[in-house]
């Protein structure tokens, strides 16, 4: 694949790192010379200094070729050019973090695939993680939230099938058992320790549904 990451902050600093080691080949922007200096010492990527609102700035990256482009910086109106940009040149994958959740819909309405507010994303999964001891894995979607949460040896809930599990604005999607496979729950599935549970919960339930599970899943001596 052939990908320009912009800005090279944190973010686009850690996606060079990422693109690279999968033997991609990498143009990165900034308009930072010393940033640009300092990935050049650690990757083999092709590093441009310079604003990606530039068209010859965009056109020395190689936007012509471009499989795919990701605007990381913290400007979302230098974010959202660059985007209208690369789609002017028919970039096929065009992909923006959004820094303001109200700037959103302009990055939709280009139609860029969007990560909005990585600083709250971290935020809330720092959050739920210091609620939620047996919270293993934390992730916003559109609509609602995907998790994982394990199973206490003594939860209340051991050797019961999931169809006795109380249930309000959420799913289980998935079981991870120790020294097993991956299990499609249904409703006659029991229940073991250190499940590694799988959960679907509608956006405005997240708090009520760890709540919920955290009553059920964990034992007594540690609630």
């Amino acid at each position: 694949m052939y990908l320009i990451i912009v800005g090279l902050g944190g973010i686009g600093r850690s996606l060079t790192a990422v693109a690279t080691r999968a033997n991609n080949s990498v143009v990165v922007i900034d308009k930072d010379e010393k940033r640009c200096a300092d990935v050049l010492e650690h990757y083999d990527v092709l590093a441009i200094t310079g604003s990606s609102t530039d068209k010859e700035v965009l056109e020395a990256a190689g936007i012509e070729r471009a499989d795919a482009l990701v605007a990381t910086t913290s400007d979302d109106s230098v974010n959202l050019m660059t985007c209208w940009s690369a789609k002017h040149y028919d970039v096929p994958n065009v992909v923006s973090i959004v820094n303001k959740t109200e700037h959103s819909e302009f990055f939709k309405e280009v139609g860029v695939k969007i990560s909005e507010n990585p600083d709250e994303l971290v935020a809330n999964m720092l959050y739920y993680w210091s609620k939620n001891p047996n919270l293993t894995q934390f992730a916003h979607l559109p609509s609602g939230s995907v998790f994982e949460i394990r199973v206490d040896e003594g939860s209340p809930i051991i050797d019961k099938e999931i169809r006795e599990v109380e249930v309000k604005d959420f799913v289980f999607v998935a079981i991870q058992r120790a020294g097993g496979g991956l299990i499609i729950p249904s409703g006659n599935v029991k229940i073991r320790p250190n499940d590694i549970i799988t959960v679907f919960t509608k956006k405005e339930a997240e708090d009520e549904t760890l709540k919920m599970l955290n009553a059920q899943l964990i034992s007594k001596e540690d609630s």
